[in-house]
């Protein structure tokens, strides 16, 4: 796994209370809150670039930025 997005993951462990949930309810929680740190990300990014970042096309860099295979 890229190791930005294994940061990201740990993070959203970390986020989600332990004991006081069920499995199912955490595992949900957990999911939207990765998804919420990966959009973040992609976001912050994004405004820091224009239409092309170092000259890839923005779907392309974002995939090679969180190592994503085309």
């Amino acid at each position: 796994m890229n190791p930005r997005i294994q940061q990201l993951a740990e993070q959203a462990r970390a986020s989600i209370p332990t004991g006081t949930l069920e499995t199912e309810q955490w595992i949900k929680a957990y999911n939207e809150k990765l998804a919420e740190l990966i959009v973040r990300e992609c976001a912050a990014e994004a405004d820091k670039q224009t239409i092309y970042c170092r000259g890839i096309p923005w779907g392309k860099w974002i995939k090679q930025h969180f190592g994503v295979e085309e």
